[in-house]
């Protein structure tokens, strides 16, 4: 193991990444929570102030794959998608197999320059968060509870209030509504044949109401639907923890955009163009497992300086005056004050680490084990 490796394994060093993370979060957060006074004057620039703020925490997470794990993320897609990503509005599929799913395409965002304005339909829990949830607040983030019953009208507004964001968007959408595990995925095809249905090998079975939803309320303001299906080579199971202890990994995204005309306005058949689309996600990991590649040409767009060097810029505002204030904790010989700051980083470290399990795919909801149960 080579010097920089080594270091990247060293428990002070996540927690000197973890303390700038979090501590850079707080400070952006009240920054958000100063700009509201902006929302009722000028609503657009409360936005775009907003997407920069968030694209100074968000591309933190970035620069751990980018630049500390050195993890590659290659697209397999035809050069006229290429060229079309990030000068679009667009609603992404991505398949949620794997912990860094979303750190993947949060580095997608990031290359083509959409990160601070990325959105997503986040369970509600998600809200209490420190600094994610507080930053997707202030970001316009649509929050359910997963009960279609309870979330319609608050989905459909919140869709709604995007119909004139300034800029170019990408809105996420986990159509599995969970992780997949074997429970799961086992519930879910039960689901599945009793609807009558196509099994599906390596997705859950997805849902359509927020799918459909999603499309008619941004009709007119999203050009496209890109469906991404992501898998890492090697068979690897990535977790964050992997990327912050610096073990590098190869992402491989399949990317294919359907132009929002061709999706059907009807919500039934919006519905059954969704399951046909899995069904050709599902056709696409086969492939994939059993040839190591997915199909089209494959492009390995440039990580960019701006995620390091924001970084960079959090670390020397906020380490220096950590440093300065350790070494007067240690040279005072109080024994108080010593076990006070070891307890402190007891604490942080603790929460830092509750912040990752956030990712953990064991760790997640239990949305999805009872529908076999409930019949939808």
């Amino acid at each position: 193991m080579g010097l920089l490796a080594y270091l990247k394994t060293q428990f002070v060093l996540h927690l000197l990444i973890g303390f700038v993370f979090v501590v850079s979060g707080l400070v952006i957060n009240f920054i958000q929570l100063c700009t509201l006074v902006l929302w009722p004057l000028n609503k657009q620039l409360y936005r775009r102030l907003n997407c920069r703020l968030a694209y100074s925490l968000w591309s933190q997470l970035v620069m751990l794959l980018e630049w500390w794990s050195c993890t590659q993320c290659t697209l397999f897609a035809d050069q006229a998608t290429i060229d079309r990503l990030g000068k679009e509005h667009a609603v992404i599929i991505l398949n949620h197999n794997f912990e860094i799913d979303f750190l993947c395409g949060w580095t997608m965002c990031e290359r083509f320059g959409v990160l601070g304005s990325s959105k997503v339909l986040a369970k509600r829990e998600l809200l209490c968060v420190p600094l994610i949830g507080w930053t997707w607040y202030f970001l316009e983030i649509v929050f359910c509870k997963r009960k279609w019953e309870e979330d319609r009208d608050t989905v459909i507004a919140g869709l709604k209030r995007l119909a004139d964001y300034p800029e170019y968007m990408w809105f996420l959408l986990y159509c599995e509504g969970t992780r997949f595990t074997e429970k799961k995925h086992r519930v879910s095809m039960e689901v599945a044949a009793s609807k009558g249905l196509p099994p599906l090998k390596h997705h859950l079975l997805p849902r359509t109401k927020g799918f459909t939803t999603a499309v008619q309320c941004l009709r007119g303001t999203v050009a496209a639907i890109y469906d991404v299906t992501l898998n890492f080579r090697g068979n690897k199971n990535p977790s964050l923890l992997g990327i912050l202890y610096g073990k590098k990994y190869e992402a491989d995204m399949c990317l294919r955009r359907f132009p929002l005309e061709e999706i059907p306005q009807d919500e039934k058949e919006a519905a059954q163009w969704l399951h046909k689309l899995y069904q050709e996600k599902d056709a696409l990991q086969e492939t994939y497992n059993e040839k190591g590649v997915f199909p089209g040409e494959p492009f390995r767009p440039a990580r960019r300086p701006w995620t390091l060097l924001n970084f960079l810029f959090w670390a020397t505002v906020l380490l220096s005056p950590l440093f300065s204030f350790v070494l007067g904790v240690f040279a005072s010989g109080s024994p108080l004050l010593i076990l006070t700051f070891l307890g402190f980083v007891g604490a942080a470290s603790f929460g830092v680490r509750r912040l990752i399990g956030v990712t953990e795919i064991e760790k997640g909801s239990s949305y999805g084990n009872q529908e076999f149960k409930k019949k939808e």
